[in-house]
């Protein structure tokens, strides 16, 4: 069964936003443009950073539709990305709180689109 390996993020502008989330992985991207921006993950997931103003068909929406997420062990770990990402500056839109799934909260990138951390409970 084919299985989906690559993720793109339509965004406005990819030189910022390439820059924003090479620090936020900790890796440089693969590739790199003024319209298009790759990286290549740890778990090999591509995630690709395309311009909204150039990709086709045109792009309609923009950021917060859905939410890349970030899995961490324990709850400790989650407030420290809290005040790791606050620090840099991140929009935080959910400080971290407790719901049915885990233990969680929300950040958004340059553009809006959500970034959820969370320690999932049994």
């Amino acid at each position: 069964m084919t299985q989906p390996n690559f993720t793109i993020l339509f965004v406005d502008n990819v030189t910022k936003s390439a820059e924003f989330y090479q620090d936020l992985f900790g890796i440089k991207p693969v590739e790199a443009s003024e319209t298009f921006g790759q990286f290549i993950l740890q778990n090999g997931l591509k995630f690709g950073l395309w311009s909204r103003h150039t990709a086709q068909p045109p792009v309609t929406f923009t950021g917060g539709g859905a939410e890349i997420v970030f899995q961490v062990e324990k709850d400790g770990d989650v407030d420290a990305w809290h005040r790791d990402w606050k620090a840099k500056g991140l929009a935080i839109q959910q400080e971290p709180t407790e719901m049915d799934f885990g233990y969680t909260f929300v950040a958004a990138d340059p553009d809006g689109h959500r970034l959820r951390v969370y320690a999932v409970h049994d």
